[in-house]
């Protein structure tokens, strides 16, 4: 009889086991061209870099599992070109994680280049440009991985949309960035626009316009629509990839609730407006419930600097209207104060990771690095450091430098820990403003557990101290605190969060404070760790963390061909 129940169980458990949807992972296969192409997403002619004539860039959609390849030709005359898959752990395929001068060689005019990597969790990550300032110029998308057929979030809704907000400077980034590297320094000063899915709308009466530069009327830059039917649920995933401005994000009359920050799900929190930093992806959910007669704003707005950037807005369209005919008949939202921290500091200690969800961190770690955000001047020029060491990228990437032992091809003595904490006064300009600039890179013993403390500064003028969204490549942190002021190596670390902290990839150190975060140094790879604001890594604002390389088999002959290797071994 024991035997007989025993057979009828298995036979149960193979049924069950049968009958649950079961995809192969699929191949995605993507092929892609570069290039420059007069563009006016903002009713303003000038040069974008686009994707298969986009920009943004075309939508990578995938289900968990998936491999993406992408076959990049670059048809920029005069530019190199790399791609970074935000988000993406490249868990195997470090060499395809898109940094010129870390990861690879760059893509040089005319090549072709196959990225090939799986995405293997769901969540909503972004691509985009990983050379000079080209992601300022329009080389960025989305990239959105569902679970597999027969698995569910733990929330319901009726359908999904996705957004991408940025920010758009009409000067070349050519023109950019020789301000940002001559004496005396040429800031790039505040965006002209902000765009919704890659549309906006300059005042094209502004004094000083060349005529036939702007036309309020073409239809590239009729603000973006985004329509919903009366009633229903939509999961809304939005990201951000501004070169400079950390924003607001508001749909007029509506609440949004969080469920999901940077691939990660979040114990569910209802917000009126959303803060989002560059490198920063959220899905939120929206319901339809207002008065379905008229349509309603969707705003973008600049905080965290007091910038003359204008709003960016778009429709939030109640099927059948015609988003033509019926504009919202009210003013947009103001949203809120651009200097009012409080807001943003309680929305990031807000963001927990769902209950049924948690990834416990370990409990303790290995090694604390603390990283002092710094501007500071080297010989006249204005650099942005940390821990008064302005980062530089060698000619020769270090994934390829480490493997082959290249070791003169960059500065083997480890970079600094920490900073003067005892003496060292975050609240006021630096007394001594002169820094250096390195290449020397943190060697991290892999599998070990890392705390990095970033602490912001005051910058070189009074008064200033930024926002920075800083974004780790390669890995998800679990985000274990933040806190105002200077950082206590003895006191705070007690008061982390060991419970449910969330894991992410991208996070914001507000001005004059402090954030923590967690990792497992387990992925093969060098790994770039950085302030997200365009202008701010341009200047030296980054780090590499380097782990179990020795690890890795053979390099692919792909990523060679610069510096020092210029020949495949």
């Amino acid at each position: 009889m024991g035997h007989e129940l025993k057979l009828v169980t298995l036979f149960v458990f193979l049924s069950l086991l049968l009958s649950v949807p079961s995809a192969e992972a699929a191949i995605r296969y993507h092929r892609w061209e570069v290039k420059y192409e007069y563009k006016s997403p903002d009713c303003y002619q000038k040069l974008a870099i686009t994707i298969n004539g986009q920009t943004p860039g075309p939508t990578i959609k995938a289900q968990q599992g998936d491999k993406i390849v992408v076959e990049l030709k670059n048809s920029l005359a005069t530019e190199n070109v790399a791609i970074h898959w935000h988000g993406i752990h490249q868990r195997g395929t470090p060499w395809f994680d898109g940094v010129a001068g870390v990861t690879q060689c760059p893509i040089v005019p005319g090549d072709t280049f196959v990225y090939k990597f799986v995405v293997d969790r769901p969540g909503t990550y972004l691509y985009h440009a990983h050379y000079g300032l080209q992601r300022a110029n329009g080389l960025n998308g989305m990239i959105q991985v569902s679970l597999p057929p027969g698995v569910s979030e733990p929330y319901t809704y009726d359908d999904e949309k996705s957004i991408i907000l940025t920010d758009w400077y009409h000067k070349s980034t050519f023109e950019q960035a020789t301000g940002l590297l001559s004496i005396p320094f040429g800031w790039v000063g505040e965006p002209q626009s902000l765009l919704i899915q890659g549309k906006g709308s300059f005042n094209c009466s502004t004094p000083g316009i060349e005529a036939g530069l702007c036309n309020a009327t073409n239809p590239e830059c009729s603000p973006y629509v985004m329509t919903v039917v009366p009633g229903k649920t939509y999961k809304l995933r939005i990201g951000s990839l501004t070169s400079l401005e950390a924003l607001s994000f508001e749909i007029e009359g509506h609440n949004m609730t969080v469920v999901e920050a940077d691939g990660s799900n979040v114990e569910p929190f209802v917000v009126k407006n959303l803060f989002i930093y560059s490198g920063e992806t959220y899905s939120v959910l929206i319901k339809a419930d207002q008065a379905p007669t008229r349509n309603y704003w969707i705003v973008s707005k600049v905080v965290a600097r007091n910038s003359t950037t204008p709003n960016g807005l778009a429709i939030f369209n109640y099927h059948p209207n015609n988003p033509a005919t019926t504009s919202p008949p009210t003013v947009p939202p103001v949203g809120p104060a651009w200097n009012d921290v409080e807001p943003r500091l309680a929305q990031c200690q807000a963001i927990k990771a769902r209950q049924g969800y948690i990834t416990p961190p370990p409990r303790k770690s290995d090694r604390v690095i603390v990283l002092l955000n710094t501007q500071n001047t080297i010989n006249g020029y204005i650099r942005w450091s940390v821990n008064n060491v302005s980062f530089n990228l060698p000619n020769t990437p270090y994934l390829i430098a480490v493997k082959e032992k290249l070791h003169h091809v960059f500065n083997q003595s480890p970079p600094p820990n920490g900073y003067d904490h005892r003496h060292y006064d975050i609240f006021n300009p630096p007394t001594n403003p002169n820094a250096t600039t390195s290449t020397s890179i943190y060697k991290l013993e892999f599998d070990s557990t890392v705390d990095i403390v970033i602490q912001n500064a005051n910058a070189l003028s009074a008064n200033d101290s930024e926002t920075h969204p800083w974004h780790l490549h390669g890995h998800d942190f679990w985000v274990m605190g933040y806190g105002k002021g200077k950082f206590d190596i003895h006191k705070d670390p007690k008061k982390y969060n060991l419970v449910d902290p969330i894991l992410k990839n991208t996070v914001s150190v507000q001005p004059y404070g402090w954030t923590a975060l967690r990792f497992r140094a387990n992925n093969p790879g060098v790994w770039y760790f950085h302030c997200h604001i365009e202008y701010h890594l341009f200047l030296g604002m980054g780090v590499v963390f380097e782990e179990g390389v020795e690890k890795l088999g053979k390099l692919p002959p792909s990523i060679f061909g610069c510096g020092d290797a210029k020949v495949s071994p």
